[in-house]
């Protein structure tokens, strides 16, 4: 029984690791686990083996079946183990587990991750069984299981799915176990103390007794359950969860390197403006490749996340074999990529990566320092992409609107961070874009054409270009939205269309990358667009840059104009007044009332001692109820019509005493012999005045009676003589009593003595 209930619970536990790996090779790693580390515990148990003999023949299994097992890739024929294995494999020991945190889930059985997972559900097994077996106090085993679970529940996803089928599962488990574990202890003391005193029949035989605590048990957690049911219904659980994972350091941070937006000036100086950077085939025409996706905004530069600022697509995680796109609708494109003159971290992809596939000598290596995020579609590679490298992309291009749709849109609900030190002049020219339209979208529209019109292009490299500054400062767009010629680029025209669609209500960010024309793409294609959340189609790509034209001469009277003074950028500050700006227009925001910060406080204190008590209540209510039903039946029984029940009921609140105190007379006892198993003159006496009422002809007395429940409540008090407080505690809500006979008598009157 105690093999069945371990395999039942860990495998319970070990759903857990499900959400982590998500792979058939997991199931495989459970089932062999769970049948060595059995043997290697039922062995030691029947054998006798010393803790030290039990460890090492663990260790040793562990290192036979742990490469075919947690490290397949570097196993001869799947089986065999290599030295490349044994060596991933220990390491695996020692770093699997903080490489389980930097790396996306699932994992599958990418390099050594299964390792943790083999450590975990081979270690409780082996440790369970040999406690449950050989330990003193068998019940510590349940331990295991439980443990198992809460390590893969700690580095599993902040997002689990069904959360609580799985805790509840494993509370039934456990709690039958340790059901059993009882009856099993019980039964086996009755047939000790019978061996002793061939007297006292052997209760466990008939199994009546151990089939009552199993009900009375199950009772007990179906209420138990019921109650933490009701509770999570009332007091849901949040989406997410802090996990392990949630607050590791990633071992790539975008913020230690430079904004990709402040070196797009350089694509247009030669020798790269003609320099083949990339050669693509299977790119659908018009479609873009991402190099970054910017979206902190503080006034100096367009970052990934700021030295104050951080957001989900600052975050990124290693890839170690698909990335789950199914939610994403679009069409799906498979591209292929060969570096030429492009370097840096930052690696192009396209659409919503599905998976990577590197090629060439380096593969191995460009695998192991790719890493993603999945928010805003970004790559990396950390130590770089160099000329020569290979790469093929599996990915999913999102449904786009029409331009004719645009004017339609609605904001999202994404979050990004709210944008600092945003010029002034920006938005006095969206007012001046926007006065008199109605509707997000359409104010979207109309900012986009705005610029457009109003905007002329000059990269400023060229001999025969105007002057054009390079950079996305808050002086440079200031100097851009107030000059009579509005003249720049694609770099400051996206980063003002992006702020001013962040005015507007929609979440928005910059994304750098080509537009290529052909499949060769050079530094000319480089390109800068914004992207959009909507409520209809999520993020939406548009291009906010004007159309090549002739930029008119400049007016002779400009030069005679004041020049205008470059807005000074001040310090960041750490509230923002636009940090409300992502609420959509239409959406029904309830703002918090202004109220005293005391009563805030008090309100804050209430609310924390309402939801203790409400999780102290759902724990102590299985023990309320056993105290509440023996409180019941004591009244029943003291309170019956007549003497002589209550007498019998007087006896029978005295043999559940002696009951719930640890003492196991047999079910067929006779009252003198339970006097005896109880001890003392008192009981003697009054088991001989049970008989005399319900055996003599004349029916006893109400004095008698209360004789004796006086001598019961005595004898109630002698039991507890001498024990601890916690020993009185448990006899208090011993289930022992409650059980069989007991129950149904419970809430029904007697009739008839015994």
């Amino acid at each position: 029984m105690n093999t069945a209930m371990l395999w039942l619970t860990t495998v319970v536990a070990s759903t857990a690791l499900w959400p982590i790996y998500r792979s058939t090779s997991l199931i495989i790693l459970v089932g062999v686990a769970l049948a060595v580390g059995t043997a290697i515990a039922i062995v030691g148990a029947e054998f006798r083996w010393s803790s030290v003999t039990v460890l090492l023949t663990s260790v040793a299994a562990f290192l036979v079946i742990g490469v075919p097992l947690a490290v397949p890739g570097k196993a001869q024929f799947g089986v065999l183990p290599t030295l490349g294995g044994f060596l991933d494999l220990v390491a695996g020991v020692a770093l699997g587990w903080k490489q389980l945190l930097t790396i996306s889930l699932p994992v599958g059985d990418y390099q050594a991750l299964l390792v943790p997972a083999l450590v975990l559900v081979f270690g409780s097994t082996v440790i369970g069984l040999t406690v449950a077996l050989r330990a003193r106090f068998g019940e510590l085993a349940v331990l295991f299981p439980v443990a198992l679970f809460l390590a893969a529940t700690a580095f599993g996803p902040r997002f689990p799915d069904r959360p609580l089928i799985a805790p509840l599962a494993l509370l039934v488990g456990v709690l039958f176990w340790l059901v059993w574990f009882r009856w099993y202890r019980r039964r086996e003391s009755i047939r000790q103390l019978s061996a002793q005193s061939a007297a006292l029949p052997i209760a466990a035989e008939s199994g009546f007794s151990g089939l009552r605590t199993v009900l009375s048990a199950a009772v007990v957690l179906a209420i138990g359950v019921a109650a933490a049911v009701v509770a999570v219904d009332v007091v849901p659980p949040a989406a997410d969860r802090t996990v392990l994972r949630t607050s590791m350091e990633q071992p790539f941070d975008p913020r230690d390197y430079v904004s990709p937006l402040s070196g797009f000036r350089s694509y247009w100086q030669p020798p790269t403006v003609g320099d083949v950077l990339l050669q693509v085939s299977g790119l659908p025409a018009g479609a873009r490749l991402r190099v970054a996706t910017l979206d902190s905004y503080d006034g100096v530069v367009y970052a990934v996340g700021s030295d104050s600022v951080s957001s989900l697509s600052g975050s990124f995680t290693r890839v170690p074999s698909t990335v789950d796109q199914s939610r994403v609708t679009g069409d799906q494109v498979t591209v292929a990529v060969t570096v030429g003159d492009y370097t840096g971290v930052w690696l192009p992809t396209v659409g919503k990566l599905e998976s990577v596939a590197f090629g060439g000598t380096d593969a191995t290596a460009l695998r192991d320092a790719f890493y993603y995020n999945d928010t805003s579609g970004t790559a990396a590679v950390v130590r770089g992409v160099v000329k020569g490298d290979t790469y093929t992309i599996d990915a999913v291009l999102p449904a786009q609107p029409t331009t004719a749709q645009l004017a339609s849109l609605e904001p999202g609900s994404a979050t990004v961070p709210a944008p600092t030190n945003v010029p002034d002049e920006l938005t006095a020219k969206l007012d001046e874009y926007t006065t008199g339209i109605e509707g997000a979208g359409k104010r979207l529209v109309a900012m986009l054409a705005g610029l457009k019109t109003d905007g002329y292009i000059s990269h400023g490299v060229g001999p025969d270009e105007p002057a054009s500054r390079s950079g996305h400062a808050a002086d440079r767009l200031a100097e851009l939205i107030s000059s009579p010629r509005m003249i720049g680029d694609a770099e400051q025209y996206a980063v003002v269309a992006a702020l001013m669609a962040d005015d507007l209500g929609f979440p928005s960010r910059v994304v750098m990358g080509f537009l290529p024309t052909s499949g060769e793409v050079t530094g000319a294609d480089v390109s800068a667009w914004i992207e959009v959340d909507t409520a209809q189609y999520g993020w939406v790509a548009i291009d906010p840059t004007p159309e090549a034209r002739d930029i008119p001469e400049e007016d002779p009277q400009e030069n005679a104009q004041v020049a205008r003074p470059q807005t000074i950028v001040p310090p960041p500050v750490v509230e923002s007044e636009r940090v409300d700006r992502q609420t959509t227009p239409d959406s029904q925001q309830e703002l918090p009332p202004d109220l005293n910060p005391v009563i805030q406080a008090l309100f804050a204190i209430a609310r924390g001692v309402g939801i203790g008590l409400l999780v102290l209540g759902i724990i102590l209510a299985p023990f309320v109820l056993v105290v509440a039903a023996k409180i019941r039946r004591r009244r029943l029984r003291r309170h019956a019509p007549n003497a002589l029940e209550r007498i019998s009921g007087g006896w029978q609140e005295f043999e559940d005493s002696v009951v719930d105190h640890g003492l196991s007379p047999a079910a067929t006892a006779t009252r003198s012999e339970v006097a005896s198993i109880a001890g003392g003159m008192q009981s003697q006496v009054l088991a001989a005045v049970a008989d005399r009422a319900n055996f003599a002809p004349d029916d006893p007395v109400d004095s008698d009676a209360d004789s004796v429940w006086r001598a019961v409540d005595e004898l109630q008090a002698s039991l507890d003589a001498g024990l601890t407080r916690w020993q009185r505690l448990r006899a208090r809500i011993s289930l022992r009593s409650l059980g069989g006979y007991s129950v149904r008598r419970l809430f029904r009157e007697r009739k008839t003595g015994p």
